[in-house]
């Protein structure tokens, strides 16, 4: 009864409540400030442009992969060669000219829809419900706009209420054919206009009812954009819009009041679930409503069945251009940050569609590694398309030799949070073990010290010569050490102790990472000499946690890495650079710092609407990057910078509130899952910790650090021992344990 109680009240003070939706009294003037629809697989923004309103459709999938980078003409040894002879104009015309200058591969924004507003009057209200996932547009005459994307269904709504005349959707085709260059200079990055993909016209069929729009892209495809609309009693017009890809569109012949409303109420009964997960309540309401704005974006482009989210997810530039870097999967750090929330915020099934896309291409991974690598086992682009080929790019990046092992983190991740044996055995181990077969193989033994033929630094040195190492970069070998350690425990759980002890051994093979008085080192002799947006280098401190500040040798590097990353300022980073930066400050439990970097990320580097534009959108004051390319791993790295503020795993252990300013008297958290699949709630009130509630989903040994001193388990009689500060004790499957300060 006493778990009960604990775990409603602290459900109680951190819900999801109207303070968080976006609300505005206008229509946004550019795409990239429009509200955001999205399911995963389709996405919508809701703007207005020349005085209508409009709405930006899109489809994760759709995508032209026409191949411009040909790794027939070269490979990781070659690059080695080219290297070694200081040559490198060669390597940069095979392998990253192909992505500057040819348009394709890239992904493709679908078309719009527009409504004539004009005779509405002004916008009295423009709000955002991240409850529902439903947009509202009150008009001064009272016309009310309402649109959303159904949560499971590949259709979209929209409905006029209050008319008194028609509201009728025109169908907007983006420039594929026209020849004219219609790119808009609107400072987002983006690439060429859509016209140099060269794609024939389009035809467009309109009914009484409905328009059909087919556009022929590449090598015989196309996509279709379907609307159908119908009015109804009660001055009110509702249709459904919907885009295929390769296939025809379909959408129900009829609609009626009836059909719409159940769709909707299945539509929020989704949405209802997704909330139920998890939440927070911070006393710092800039941070709390960014985090619930994340975690709405997140519901909205990760679900099963759909692609992994890439730069833009379904919300692909809508300005007469190719989106930025192509709107690609940036697996050199892009797609990962994407992830990090979904574990701690108990959100795995949408952490899973990561690992599904990545188990879903592995094949052809595994033939990139053999053609590109030319060894056994798998490893992945860094830079790739929808079907997992390389696009190239930077190649020390884009064909990095560790990309592989940071996308095996989320098997091992995905596995840990949920220990679901039947993933570990069936995904996650075989997934870790080709990571771990290909980098035995492409490493070389001498004098029993392992060594990489080729090094880097993601970004580092951009895309100059200087940008390989001979010697093992402290981003590429705190890679190698996780993945080695990761494959040597998965395998001892599932059974495999002679697998277990190669793993083991090839990891003792593996040379220190190098460290001096500045902490982390970029490579042996190459410090951190400047501001710097990828903390490629401290990869231990975070994601890889191969760092425990709790351990005094560990702290004494963390904090050395620390003062040099802000000896050299943040004027070179990135949005997302503050993104991660909370997580590296929480996890050397400097909580003043963490929240003050979450704070800046939403103050300077957000749109409106919350989405990530990369540079400074206050004029450079933190940074000298003012552009505004539209990216959302960003986005999804502040979520996981408040998790770690609240709750971490580390060395299998678990710590409540390890990095919680001392300001922040009244916090709380509810359902946060931890590795081992615990599920924690923890809350604090008028400065006074309330007490730890940890539900074992699968069992297990819990082993917890609290934030109080002294304390008392509220069954008396659950044994418990306590080592260096942990509380451990043994917890069926189910079992609830309340854990009260004293």
């Amino acid at each position: 009864m006493l778990s009960i109680l604990l775990f409603a009240n602290t459900c109680a003070s951190a819900q999801l409540t109207q303070k968080h939706n976006l609300q505005f009294d206008h229509l946004a003037s550019r795409w990239d400030e429009g509200m955001p629809l999205g399911n995963g697989m389709l996405g919508a923004l809701t703007w207005k442009k020349n005085d209508k309103l409009r709405l930006s459709l899109d489809r994760a999938d759709l995508w032209d992969e026409r191949k411009a980078l040909d790794l027939s003409k070269f490979n990781f040894q070659w690059v080695e060669q080219q290297v070694l002879k200081k040559d490198y104009g060669p390597v940069q015309k095979l392998g990253d000219h192909p992505y500057d200058q040819v348009p394709y591969p890239t992904k493709l924004p679908a078309a719009a829809m527009e409504f004539g507003i004009g005779s509405f009057g002004k916008v009295v209200s423009n709000e955002l419900d991240l409850k529902t996932a439903i947009n509202k547009v009150v008009f001064e005459n009272g016309v009310i706009f309402e649109s959303y994307i159904h949560a499971t269904k590949p259709e979209g709504h929209f409905t006029f209420k209050n008319l008194a005349g028609a509201a009728i959707p025109e169908l907007i085709v983006h420039n594929y054919n026209s020849g004219k260059n219609l790119k808009e200079n609107d400072n987002s990055h983006s690439g060429e206009g859509l016209e140099k993909l060269g794609y024939a016209k389009g035809t467009v069929t309109r009914s009484t009812n409905s328009i059909r729009y087919r556009q022929p892209v590449y090598e015989g495809r196309y996509f279709e954009v379907l609307i159908r609309w119908t009015k109804l009693p009660g001055n009110v017009i509702t249709g459904m819009w919907t885009i295929a890809n390769n296939q025809p569109a379909v959408l129900p012949a009829t609609i009626t009041g009836t059909s719409e409303t159940i769709s909707r109420n299945s539509h929020t009964s989704w949405w209802k679930e997704y909330w139920s997960k998890s939440s927070v309540s911070l006393p710092d309401t800039l941070v709390e409503k960014q985090y619930y704005l994340e975690l709405y974006k997140l519901g909205s482009v990760a679900r099963a069945g759909a692609p992994a989210i890439t730069l833009q997810a379904v919300w692909t530039a809508d300005n007469g251009s190719l989106p930025p870097w192509k709107g690609d999967f940036h697996n050199d750090l892009n797609t990962q940050l994407s992830y990090w929330p979904t574990y701690t915020g108990n959100r795995l099934a949408e952490g899973a569609t990561f690992t599904d896309w990545l188990w879903k291409i592995s094949a052809k991974n595994k033939q990139y590694t053999r053609q590109y690598f030319g060894v056994d086992g798998l490893n992945v682009p860094g830079v790739a398309t929808l079907n997992g080929d390389p696009m190239g790019g930077w190649i020390q990046y884009s064909l990095s030799p560790t990309v592989g092992a940071w996308c095996a983190q989320h098997f091992y991740w995905q596995w840990k949070y949920s220990m679901d044996a039947s993933f570990l055995q069936k995904q996650a181990y075989p997934y870790i073990h080709e990571a771990a077969v290909y980098l035995e193989n492409i490493t070389r033994l001498k004098d029993g010290v392992r060594t990489l033929p080729l090094s880097s630094s993601p970004e580092y040195n951009n895309n100059d010569i200087s940008a390989w190492f001979l010697s093992w970069s402290n981003f590429d070998l705190s890679l190698a050490k996780f993945l080695f350690t990761a494959a040597a425990e998965a395998a001892t759980s599932m059974g495999k102790p002679e697998e277990s002890k190669h793993w083991q051994q090839v990891l003792a093979q593996l040379p220190a990472c190098e460290v001096n008085e500045t902490g982390f080192t970029v490579a042996p002799g190459q410090n951190l000499n400047e501001s710097h947006r990828h903390f490629s280098q401290y990869m231990a401190i975070y994601p890889l946690a191969l760092l425990d500040v709790n351990n005094p040798a560990d702290s004494v590097i963390i904090e050395n890495s620390l003062r040099r990353i802000e000896e050299k300022g943040t004027r070179a980073w990135c949005g997302y650079s503050f993104s991660w930066m909370a997580s590296m400050y929480a996890r050397a439990h400097k909580a003043d710092s963490a929240a003050r970097q979450l704070q800046i990320f939403a103050s300077n580097f957000c749109s409106p609407n919350s989405f990530h534009l990369n540079g400074d959108q206050r004029g450079g004051q933190y940074s000298d990057f003012t552009y505004r390319p539209f990216t959302l791993e960003g986005n999804f790295a502040f979520a996981q910078g408040v998790h770690e503020l609240l709750l971490q795993s580390r060395n299998g252990y678990i710590e409540v509130f390890p990095a919680t300013p001392a300001d922040w008297r009244n916090v709380s958290f509810s359902n946060l899952r931890s590795e081992g699949a615990f599920l924690v709630s923890a809350g604090k009130q008028d400065g006074r910790f309330t007490g730890v509630t940890v539900r074992a989903e699968k069992g297990g040994r819990l082993r917890i650090r609290l934030p109080f001193g002294r304390f008392r388990v509220a069954d008396g009689n659950k044994k418990f021992v306590v080592k260096d500060g942990i509380v451990e004790l043994n917890m069926s499957r189910g079992e609830v344990v309340v854990i009260w300060p004293d």
